[in-house]
C-alpha cells in the first residue's frame, strides 16, 4: 500500500511515519521544505519526499497518482497570520482536488472536537475544512481528536511551563472548562487502526482518553505527578486578550497560538458516544499515565516531535535553502577564531548550546534580550531545545532556527527568529584546529545599522567569551 503524508515534518506526522513504516507501507512524504526533513534516519528505501505547498497549486503536480491512501495533518493554528483560517480553507481545496485526481480510496483527516454550538475561530476552521475535503472522489474518515497529550504536544508543554514555573496562579475562568484529554500514543493508534478499514470510510469520529477533566484538574494533576504543591485561584475579570498575554509570558507559545488556545478552552471538548471503541480496540490510557508517558520520554532523551519546531513566523516561508548560504554583500560580522586541542569535546560542546546548558558565557544577558524580545512579540528564549545532546536541521533552539546541523562536517549554523531590525546568523564550524564563530547581520534600514552598532560593545563581550569558553577543554 502506497500512502501519502502531509505535514510529515509536523508533530503528528514525525510521531505516525516510524509506526507505517515498521508496518511495511510505502510512504510519500509530502514537505514545504526537504531541509527540514531527515530522511536519512528512518534507513529505508519505502520512503519518498517531495516538495509540495498546498496553498500553491502549482507545486502539487509531484504528487504520486498511485496512491492508495492519503492523511490531511496540515495545520495552521501556530502561524502568526490572522487569517489562518482562510489558508486552511485554501489548503485543504487544493488537496481535496489533487487527491480527486489519484487513485486514492480513503484520506484520513486528524481534527478537533466540535461538538459545541458556539465553536472558536481555530475549531470552526478545522470543521471547515472536513466538510471541504469531504467532498473529494474518495472516502473520507474523521478523527476529532480531544487535547493531545504527549512530549512535545502544544498542551503538555503549557501545562508543564504553567505548572513548574508558578506556585501560585491567578487564572481565568475558564480554567473550569471541560475537556477529555488524549494521549499521544492512543492518537497514532486510532490513525493507524483507521486505515483502509472500510467500517470507518464516510464517518467521523470523536477520539479522547477515559478522563473528563477541567484544565484546574489537569494542572493539579499535573502538579501531583511532580511532587509539587500548587495552588490556583480563580478570577473572572481576565478578558481573552490578558488571558492570552498571561500564556504568551509564562509559556513558550507564541502570541497567536496562545490567543487561539485561549479561544478554543472556552469551548467543552467532550467526546459525544460513538462505535469507533467498537472498530478500533484499544487499550485508552488515563491522563496521569499520558503525563507519565511523557516525561519517560523526556527523561531518555526520545522526543521524536515537538509542536516547538513549526514554523511560527513568516521569515522562512521561502524555504531553509533560500538562508542557508550566509550572505556577504551589505552585511556587518563579528568573527571570533580561536585554537583548539581537542575537536570531540569542542564539537560536543556546540551541540549542547542553548537549552538547558544555556550560551555559555552572560547568560543573564542572554536571558535579559529574550525577555525583551517576548516584551515586544517575538518567540523569546522559552521554546528552548528538543534534545539536550543532539541537533537537527529545521528544529528551534531557543530564539534561533537551525539551518544546517552536519557533526561530520563540523558545522552549525542557526538563522535567529527573535524580532530585529534585520536578518541574523551564528555559525560554529571546526576548521585546521581552529573553531570559527562568526555572527553575521544583514541590516534593514538605518534602524538595523543603528541597532548593530549600539549593541556592537555588548556583542563584542558576550561573542568573544562564548568562543572562550567553547574553546577551553
Amino acid at each position: 500500500m502506497k500512502i501519502l503524508i502531509t505535514g510529515a515534518t509536523g508533530y503528528i506526522g514525525q510521531r505516525l511515519i516510524p509506526f507505517l513504516l515498521d508496518k511495511g507501507y510505502n510512504l510519500v512524504c509530502c514537505v514545504r521544505d526537504k531541509q527540514r526533513f531527515e530522511s536519512i534516519k528512518y534507513n529505508t528505501n519505502n520512503l519518498q519526499v517531495i516538495e509540495a505547498d498546498f496553498l500553491r497549486r502549482d507545486t502539487l503536480e509531484y504528487i504520486p497518482k498511485d496512491i492508495d491512501v492519503a492523511y490531511y495533518l496540515i495545520h495552521s493554528m501556530a502561524t502568526n497570520v490572522k487569517n489562518f483560517d482562510e489558508l486552511e480553507k485554501t489548503s485543504a481545496e487544493n488537496f481535496r482536488d489533487v487527491i480527486s485526481a489519484t487513485d486514492a480510496k480513503q484520506v484520513i483527516y486528524l481534527s478537533g472536537i466540535v461538538n459545541e454550538n458556539k465553536l472558536s475561530k481555530h475549531l470552526m476552521s478545522r470543521k471547515n475544512v472536513e466538510l471541504i475535503i469531504s467532498k473529494g472522489k474518495y472516502a473520507l474518515t474523521t478523527l476529532r481528536a480531544g487535547i493531545i497529550i504527549g512530549s512535545g504536544s502544544a498542551s503538555f508543554e503549557i501545562i508543564r511551563d504553567l505548572v513548574e514555573k508558578l506556585p501560585i496562579m491567578i487564572a481565568p475562568k475558564w480554567l473550569n472548562t471541560l475537556s477529555q484529554p488524549i494521549a499521544i500514543k492512543n492518537v497514532i493508534e486510532y490513525l493507524i487502526g483507521v486505515l483502509g478499514n472500510s467500517k470507518t470510510f464516510g464517518k467521523s469520529f470523536d477520539i479522547g482518553g477515559p478522563d473528563i477533566l477541567t484544565y484546574k484538574q489537569m494542572l493539579l494533576k499535573y502538579a501531583e505527578v511532580r511532587g509539587l504543591k500548587r495552588k490556583i485561584i480563580i478570577v473572572p475579570v481576565l478578558t481573552p486578550r490578558l488571558s492570552s498575554y498571561w500564556l504568551y509570558f509564562v509559556t513558550s507559545t507564541s502570541y497567536s497560538l496562545a490567543k487561539n488556545l485561549v479561544d478554543s478552552m472556552k469551548v467543552e471538548i467532550i467526546c459525544r458516544n460513538n462505535d469507533i471503541r467498537d472498530i478500533i480496540n484499544i487499550k485508552l490510557i488515563n491522563y496521569e499515565t499520558a503525563l507519565k508517558l511523557a516525561f519517560d520520554t523526556i527523561e531518555h532523551y526520545e522526543v521524536i516531535s515537538s509542536w516547538k519546531d513549526a514554523l511560527t513566523s513568516n521569515l522562512l516561508t521561502d524555504g531553509i535553502s533560500q538562508h542557508i548560504n550566509v550572505p556577504v554583500k551589505g552585511c556587518l560580522r563579528e568573527t571570533v577564531k580561536r585554537r583548539i586541542n581537542d575537536e570531540r569535546s569542542v564539537l560536543d560542546k556546540i551541540w549542547k548550546i542553548g537549552g538547558d546548558t544555556g550560551w555559555y558565557y552572560a547568560n543573564f544577558l542572554w536571558s535579559i534580550r529574550g525577555f525583551i524580545d517576548k516584551l515586544i512579540g517575538g518567540v523569546g528564549l522559552r521554546r528552548g531545545r528538543k534534545n539536550p545532546i543532539e541537533i537537527s536541521t529545521g528544529e528551534c533552539l531557543d530564539f534561533w532556527r537551525v539551518l544546517f546541523a552536519s557533526k561530520k562536517e563540523k558545522r552549525l549554523l542557526l538563522y535567529a527568529e527573535m524580532k530585529l531590525p534585520g536578518e541574523a546568523w551564528l555559525e560554529f564550524k571546526i576548521e585546521n584546529e581552529f573553531l570559527i564563530q562568526t555572527a553575521t547581520f544583514r541590516p534593514k534600514g538605518l534602524a538595523g545599522r543603528i541597532y548593530w552598532y549600539l549593541l556592537l560593545p555588548i556583542h563584542k563581550l558576550i561573542f568573544k567569551g562564548m568562543a572562550k569558553r567553547i574553546s577551553e577543554i
